[in-house]
């Protein structure tokens, strides 16, 4: 069992996620609010995640957003998403067919596991309009480093 965090949220936080790809699949990224149980904001992550699909970044910010909140040792956690299809898999509502969305499924559920109480609600988008910001401000801050010139070059040599 991991060491208690020094640091915890006590309280239901609340926490929307969003994943995005421009191209589905193409460049990709991910965006995770966190709010208190006074329902103000504390923590707002956002990063590129590479080539994937929009459904492998929903999983991929669910996945961020576990990790965050257990890192913060959050016992009670509401997540929002407007995914209809990460939600309703997460309820048992549908089923996970598609062999890549499997073990992000499988990992979820295992670090779902380790709160005291869970619950994932799909919400419309515009509702979940701050994560999808976050969510692309990591896709143009990846395509940002991707774009900058290599030391080698910068000097004038060949990389």
């Amino acid at each position: 069992m991991p060491p208690k965090p020094a640091t915890t949220v006590s309280g239901t936080v609340r926490v929307h996620i969003d994943g995005a790809s421009r191209g589905n699949p193409g460049p990709a990224g991910i965006g995770v609010l966190f709010l208190g149980p006074d329902g103000s904001a504390f923590e707002r992550l956002h990063r590129g995640i590479g080539e994937a699909t929009n459904n492998v970044a929903e999983y991929s910010a669910l996945l961020a957003a576990l990790e965050r909140a257990a890192a913060l040792g959050v016992t009670d956690l509401e997540v929002y998403s407007d995914s209809e299809l990460l939600v309703r898999q997460l309820q048992g509502r549908y089923q996970v067919k598609h062999p890549a969305l499997r073990p992000l499924y499988a990992a979820a559920r295992k670090r779902v596991a380790d709160f005291s109480h869970f619950a994932i609600h799909h919400v419309p988008r515009e509702l979940n309009a701050e994560a999808d910001a976050l969510a692309n401000r990591g896709i143009d801050q990846a395509d940002r480093r991707a774009r900058r010139p290599h030391a080698a070059s910068d000097r004038g040599e060949d990389a």
